[in-house]
């Protein structure tokens, strides 16, 4: 089994890396991949050192899996060429998610849709895995008809320059801006770019990715997402309207009977979830469950995951072990 991790140096590269050891994955040859910058460079891989080789050699050594964490552009131009020589490419980008070609994977929910040919598969974005993951078992149950959802994202999720912008702020120090604005001691309701329609990129992907997952478009979301400054862990205050009516005891037990979903949710106890509770962890945690008392069948949740993990490299992952396990690789 020959994977490549392209995009290794990068933030959810190093995730990447450490999850593939975390959980044992079966490789016989591992290609660490980036850009010119960094090739020739090193990067140790349970315990033992690889170089870092560039895009064309890793097309030419026709790995089995490559899992893609480089930017929309890398993948655009790169993933089609390693999908010519014979490999399945995992793609952490943008890029492929909303084509109607090829198939946009949360490994619970949808995995049993991919087949052997499938050679560019998308993992979708971090915001929506965690948003997907809960709704999921209820919308099975109660129908969902509107969604609407507020993100508190960490700066981890820009990347490493926004995380270094944040370390810099709390110190004192004047530095590169990832943002327009400063982030320490503020909140800024601007993910990713603005679109004509007024609203960002990042909040037209919450609204249309979890569609084309539970494969139904009888549902909306309307989103807002705001960056906040926390270094890890993406929040979401979720509102859900369903067709059909629930019980809260019964929410909370589709919920933590859902693999991968954890419910914190006691208020006796202060018992709730957070990014500081979810940092290194793969479940996505659900909590502040309650009626929306303003309008009929409708819910009210928290639900918090750690973005560089089940938001993207753990889910990554999961695609690629569902394709070995599956024989589809």
């Amino acid at each position: 089994m020959k994977v490549a991790v392209v995009g290794a140096t990068g933030m959810v590269g190093e995730v990447m890396l450490k999850v593939l050891a975390e959980r044992n994955f079966p490789i016989t040859e591992l290609l660490l991949v980036a850009s010119e910058r960094s090739v020739g460079k090193k990067l140790a891989y349970k315990g033992e050192e690889h170089t870092i080789i560039g895009l064309a050699d890793a097309v030419a050594a026709k790995p089995n899996i490559a899992i893609f964490s480089a930017g929309g552009d890398t993948s655009l131009e790169w993933a089609p060429k390693f999908a010519e020589v014979g490999t399945t490419v995992i793609d952490n980008s943008s890029a492929w998610r909303m084509d109607p070609t090829k198939k946009l994977v949360v490994p619970e929910i949808n995995a049993s849709q991919l087949i052997a040919e499938d050679k560019i598969i998308a993992n979708p974005n971090c915001s929506t895995i965690q948003l997907v993951m809960a709704l999921n078992p209820l919308h099975q149950k109660y129908q969902m008809k509107r969604v609407v959802i507020s993100t508190y994202q960490s700066v981890s999720g820009t990347g490493v320059k926004a995380v270094k912008q944040l370390e810099n702020e709390m110190a004192g120090i004047k530095g590169e801006m990832a943002y327009p604005y400063p982030i320490n001691r503020n909140a800024l309701p601007h993910c990713d770019v603005f679109l004509e329609n007024g609203y960002t990129k990042e909040e037209m992907k919450l609204a249309r990715e979890p569609q084309k997952i539970l494969d139904d478009r009888k549902f909306s979301v309307s989103a807002t997402a705001v960056r906040i400054p926390t270094a890890g862990g993406h929040s979401e205050s979720v509102n859900v309207e369903f067709q059909k009516d629930f019980d809260l005891s019964e929410v909370r037990k589709l919920l933590s009977e859902t693999p991968g979903v954890t419910v914190q949710d006691n208020p006796d106890t202060n018992t709730y979830p957070m990014p500081i509770y979810a940092h290194d962890k793969d479940d996505v945690f659900v909590g502040r469950i309650r009626r929306d008392e303003t309008q009929p069948n409708t819910l009210n949740m928290w639900i918090v995951s750690d973005n560089l993990r089940k938001g993207a490299a753990t889910n990554a992952v999961q695609i690629a072990e569902y394709l070995v396990d599956h024989k589809l690789v």
